[in-house]
């Protein structure tokens, strides 16, 4: 009878090893928003639960627009950033946790959260126009009567329009309030001549001596924002901060060894953000630059 008892509980034990065997390499997929990230993990909040991702060197990483990518509608793991939509496909592990192989992101979504990180300027930029467009109707109210109803109108939508876009900033802003969840292990400021994203040589060994720093930090995350000062055109200085703040990534992934999935969020600020007055031109020089974090969770960094 206890032999029996025994070959019973063996298969029985056999029989589940079997079947966390099989799940552990099961193909799933999951939808939500992501809640945090550290390091190549980040946890996707669905209705149901919280699930944990994994990154590799193999994970594919696109939006469904091909918005703010690379070739065709590839994208970085570096624009996955907590309060973004995604939908991944991968296979669960021994842990429980999901190995993307692919993560698609939502185009519109994805827009609104780099706006985010790009300091708010393309929806600023918005709402400046429409305040325009504001003044532009009641002008044409005072000088054409027989339109007043139109312009009436369009003033209207125009208001809505600016509402909506302060509501967007609210809201978004909220989203990525989790990036406060970290500590800083080590930061470095890179600074650019005028119109320049061209890194100097001190600069250079500045950010290798960060990478290796960040090499050695336990599920780190590196924070790479870029600045330009007010010298030309809102839109101008928004791409030149975007290419400081690239430029400072490939230095990072190419001479500094880390793994992109290590990077989230370049930023691109523009003009905004500034560190001085742009009035001189110490300032000026002080405010073209590009900020580099490197952060670790607060609940890891608790446990070092």
């Amino acid at each position: 009878m206890k032999k029996a008892v025994v070959v019973n509980l063996i298969a029985l034990l056999f029989l589940a090893s079997a079947a966390a065997f099989a799940a552990a390499g099961e193909k799933t997929k999951v939808e939500g928003m992501i809640y945090s990230r550290s390091g190549e993990t980040f946890v996707v909040k669905t209705a149901e639960a919280e699930v944990t991702c994994v990154l590799t060197d193999d994970t594919y990483t696109k939006d469904n627009v091909g918005l703010f990518g690379l070739e065709d509608k590839k994208i970085s793991t570096a624009a996955l950033i907590p309060g973004l939509k995604v939908s991944v496909d991968g296979v669960t592990d021994d842990q429980g946790r999901i190995t993307a192989k692919t993560i698609t992101v939502d185009g519109d979504d994805l827009e609104s959260s780099q706006m985010i990180q790009a300091g708010l300027h393309p929806t600023a930029e918005q709402v400046a126009t429409n305040v325009q467009h504001i003044a532009q109707n009641r002008g044409g109210i005072a000088s054409n009567k027989q339109n007043i109803e139109t312009n009436q109108q369009n003033i209207a939508a125009n208001q809505q329009k600016i509402a909506a876009n302060l509501s967007s900033i609210e809201e978004h802003t909220a989203r990525f309030m989790a990036l406060t969840d970290f500590d800083v292990k080590d930061q470095a400021t890179v600074k650019f001549k005028v119109g320049s994203s061209k890194i100097s040589p001190k600069d250079q060994a500045a950010l290798t001596a960060l990478a290796k720093n960040a090499a050695g930090q336990k599920g780190y995350i590196v924070e790479v924002i870029g600045y330009a000062d007010s010298t030309g055109d809102a839109a101008m200085n928004t791409r030149l901060s975007e290419a400081r703040a690239k430029a400072v990534v490939t230095h990072l992934v190419q001479r500094g060894g880390v793994p992109i999935r290590h990077i989230v969020a370049p930023g691109a600020m523009g003009e905004y953000g500034n560190a001085a007055p742009n009035e001189t031109k110490a300032g000026r020089a002080e405010n073209r630059r590009v900020d580099v974090k490197v952060l670790v969770n607060k609940g890891l960094a608790g446990g070092n």
